[in-house]
């Protein structure tokens, strides 16, 4: 008897992450069975992958040339290939922008898809290639389920007041509104709360998922009330090569006086900005911490000094908040940077022990018994939501390929 999997796709332009989860005893449980990307995506792409140990089992490159979707068929092959016993019968995309209507996982039909490139303004750097490597997957595996996770759902039951513009209303009801993202690895993060820190993971929560894109997100028993980043990916705090916040009028400025129109100005925003602009060194935290010049201090305080400013906004939302949580590749990786922020924010009742902060490893609380305020670290997993929207859809309690078929209406 074989074993279900679901294939997890996270797709981009130079690169398509998976893992693969297979369902084998509880239907609420998922087990990684390995993981990893092709990247070099139009220049010179490679396959990569792993188990769950961490061990390789792939590593295999491709001559230039090679198109998207036969870089997919490669992937599919090498799973046919290597993992025995699996069947696969569904994959889950992460899916950026899901606009104001769908706020719920949900099979990709024609429709959806539809709907979804319909989309595609609000998100142009991500958005296509999130669907380039559906329609692939559509015409490689057309009898194969997909499920689409979207990363603004998290935020969908924010207040009307939270989420519109002081802009005329009929922009709203265009789409032009706050919508928040890295809500997959909010959701995650809601799910280990209250295991991790009880009642306080239950309470008033802001959660900073700081990575190459980073954004904070207050918390109410583990719902979202309000999120730094708005329509785009560029609001809130400063990133890797993106801005954060900026005022229009700067916009307005350079559109007039330097007659940047909007490919220079995207290139720019989303580029060319952050701790890369910043720094003019890198846009990579490990490099800056590392770095003696005064260019990277310099990033690395506005970096902190923003991730401080927004904290306090989102706690004055809150009413004070009972815990921080620090996610994502910089916030899970580097203690000093944790350090930085929870001193400024000290004001909120924050007591940390350097020793647990400097040693935290996996989940780990590394405030003090007398903080006011609980701190903890808390490694996202974007993958595990999805494969867990998918088992979802398709029933989850039906082991066979027709049974999950049948839920998920393919039959």
């Amino acid at each position: 008897m074989t074993t279900p999997a679901i294939l997890v796709l996270n797709s981009g332009s130079s690169s398509i992450k998976f893992s693969i989860f297979a369902f084998e005893r509880d239907p609420s449980a998922a087990d990684l069975v390995c993981g990893g990307k092709i990247s070099g995506i139009g220049v010179r792409a490679r396959l990569d992958a792993e188990n769950a140990k961490g061990e390789a089992l792939a590593a295999r490159s491709f001559p230039s040339g090679v198109t998207y979707e036969e870089l997919l068929g490669h992937l599919l092959d090498w799973i046919e290939e290597h993992l025995d016993g699996l069947e696969l019968v569904a994959a889950g995309h992460r899916v950026v922008h899901g606009g104001k209507d769908h706020v719920a996982p949900a099979i990709l039909d024609d429709s959806l898809r539809d709907d979804l490139r319909a989309l595609t303004p609000l998100a142009p750097l991500h958005q296509p290639h999130n669907l380039d490597a559906i329609d692939a997957l559509a015409r490689l595996h057309p009898e194969l389920a997909q499920i689409a996770s979207f990363d603004t759902a998290f935020h969908a039951g924010r207040s009307e007041i939270e989420s519109v513009f002081a802009l005329p209303a009929e922009l709203a009801a265009e789409g032009v509104r706050r919508y928040g993202f890295h809500g997959l690895s909010y959701d995650y993060i809601a799910s280990r709360l209250a295991p991790l820190l009880g009642d306080a993971g239950m309470g008033r929560v802001i959660v900073a998922h700081l990575g190459s894109g980073a954004s904070l997100c207050a918390m109410s028993r583990g719902r979202s009330v309000a999120t730094t980043m708005g329509f785009s990916v560029l609001d809130g705090l400063p990133m890797g090569t993106r801005c954060g916040q900026i005022d229009p009028g700067v916009l307005l400025y350079l559109m007039q006086e330097k007659r940047m129109n909007a490919e220079e100005l995207t290139r720019l925003l989303y580029r060319q900005s952050g701790l890369l602009g910043l720094s003019g060194i890198s846009s990579d935290m490990r490099e800056l911490l590392a770095s003696d010049r005064k260019e990277a201090r310099f990033a690395i305080d506005h970096f902190c000094y923003r991730a401080n400013r927004e904290i306090g906004s989102l706690a004055a939302t809150l009413g004070g908040i009972d815990a921080l949580v620090f996610t994502a590749g910089i916030g899970e990786h580097s203690p000093d940077i944790r350090r930085r922020i929870c001193a400024s924010a000290s004001w909120l009742g924050i007591e940390w022990d350097d020793d647990l902060n400097r040693n935290a490893s996996g989940e780990a609380v590394f405030s003090t018994p007398d903080s006011k305020v609980a701190v903890a670290v808390i490694p996202t997993n974007e993958e595990l939501v999805i494969a867990r929207d998918c088992w979802g859809l398709l029933g989850g309690r039906d082991n066979s390929a027709d049974g999950q078929a049948a839920a998920a209406g393919l039959q």
